[in-house]
C-alpha cells in the first residue's frame, strides 16, 4: 500500500512533536541551571539582544571576610555565552590569620568559583590566590576558552592591612 500525500503530510507533525519537547526541555533545563542561590541581579541587555548581564555573589569559603560579587553576559537562546566577565571582591568581616593559613599558598591558588558559558566546554572561573609578599589575597575571574588569541580576565584584590591576619613586615636594616 503507498502512502497518499495527505497521510504522508499528517505524519510529519507526529514525527516533530518529539522533536519539539526534547528542545523545550533542554531550553528549560539550561534556563533552571542559570538559576541559582547566588544570584544577585539580572540586567537586561535590550529587548533585541536576548542576552542580560547576570551578577552573582559569593563567599570565600575558607575566608568568610571577603564576599566577591561577578558579572557576566548569558543569552538564554545562545549556544556559547560571551567570554567577558569581571570580578570585585570586598573585605565583609573579619580576616584572621587561622582563615589565611588554612588557604593554599602558591602561585595557582584555589578554584572558587565556576560557571559553564557554553556546551563546549568553555568555563568561567574565579581563583583566589595569595600574594604573601604584598599580604593581599587576589581573585582572578577567567574564561577557559581563549577567544581571538586572548583569555578574557578581570582581577579584584583585597589587603589584609588593617585586619588581625596583616603581619607588620620587618624593618630593613640599614646597610
Amino acid at each position: 500500500m503507498t502512502p497518499t500525500a495527505s497521510s504522508t503530510a499528517s505524519a510529519r507533525p507526529n514525527r516533530l512533536r518529539p522533536l519539539l519537547g526534547a528542545l523545550l526541555a533542554a531550553a528549560s533545563l539550561a534556563t533552571l541551571t542559570g538559576c541559582s542561590n547566588d544570584d544577585v541581579a539580572d540586567v537586561s541587555l535590550g529587548i533585541f539582544t536576548f542576552k542580560d548581564i547576570k551578577l552573582n555573589a559569593f563567599v570565600d569559603p575558607k575566608i568568610p571576610g571577603v564576599t566577591c560579587h561577578v558579572a557576566s553576559i548569558e543569552s538564554p537562546l545562545s549556544l556559547s555565552d560571551p567570554s567577558d566577565s569581571a570580578v570585585s571582591c570586598r573585605q565583609t568581616g573579619e580576616i584572621t590569620p587561622e582563615m589565611i593559613a588554612s588557604i593554599r599558598k602558591g602561585g595557582e591558588g584555589e578554584v572558587l568559583f565556576e560557571k559553564s558559558k557554553s556546551i563546549f566546554l568553555k568555563t568561567m572561573k574565579v581563583r583566589r590566590i595569595y600574594d604573601e609578599a604584598n599580604q593581599t589575597l587576589m581573585y582572578l575571574s577567567y574564561s577557559t576558552k581563549e577567544i581571538s588569541g586572548s583569555f578574557k580576565h578581570s582581577l579584584s584584590t583585597v589587603p589584609l592591612w588593617g585586619t588581625a591576619a596583616y603581619v607588620k613586615p620587618m624593618p630593613v636594616p640599614p646597610k
